[in-house]
């Protein structure tokens, strides 16, 4: 037995969104500012850690080092103005999460194309939501109509059909999902149409 194609939400729109900028590990020992900004922590040929976020790099002796936490206890301590741990490391292994030019999107069929270097954090590319596997709990990027982008979001549902026959799936910012975790209270949510949700 077969179900009904699903509908094509760019039929008749007459609108295709350009997708998002990927995301693009740069060396923290560049400079600029770290306090806030997402981070990944790793050792080149050994693997790496995301879902961080960093303070201010700090000096001790003749090294340098960067405060790093997960982001839950970086929201928490923001939200809630208290000081929370954060183990110090070294600073040629921390990138930063900078936003890059838009290019080719990497093929999910050849194993070859999927191939990266382990000399630093690959490129991340998004996703149409369209094609993920799954979004609950996933970061997600919104598209918006005047063609920017809202970052700093989490998907709290899969797809489905909204009241309207509109197929999307709901948002909540970053703070919210977190704060959801520490505090019980369920986040306020947006409903996102899905050809303007991607993973990021």
């Amino acid at each position: 037995m077969t179900g009904s194609p699903m509908p094509d939400p760019f039929a008749g729109s007459g609108w295709t969104p350009d997708p998002p900028r990927p995301l693009s590990p740069v060396p923290a020992i560049m400079g600029g500012q770290l306090r806030g900004r997402r981070v990944l922590i790793g050792l080149p040929g050994h693997g790496w850690r995301g879902d961080l976020r960093a303070d201010e790099k700090v000096v001790q002796g003749s090294r340098t080092y960067v405060p790093v936490m997960p982001e839950a206890e970086w929201y928490r301590a923001e939200a809630e103005q208290t000081e929370v741990f954060a183990p110090l490391v070294p600073v040629e292994r921390v990138w930063v999460e900078e936003l890059g030019m838009a290019g080719p999107a990497i093929g999910t069929g050849d194993v070859v194309s999927r191939l990266v270097s382990l000399d630093e954090p690959p490129r991340r590319n998004p996703i149409a939501a369209l094609d993920a596997s799954a979004l609950t709990g996933r970061r997600v990027i919104q598209l918006l109509e005047d063609g920017g982008e809202r970052r700093d979001l989490r998907a709290v549902t899969e797809l489905h059909t909204s009241d309207d026959g509109d197929i999307c799936a709901r948002v909540a910012t970053e703070l919210d999902w977190y704060r959801w975790a520490w505090s019980g209270r369920i986040p306020p949510t947006l409903e996102v149409p899905v050809h303007l949700l991607w993973v990021e």
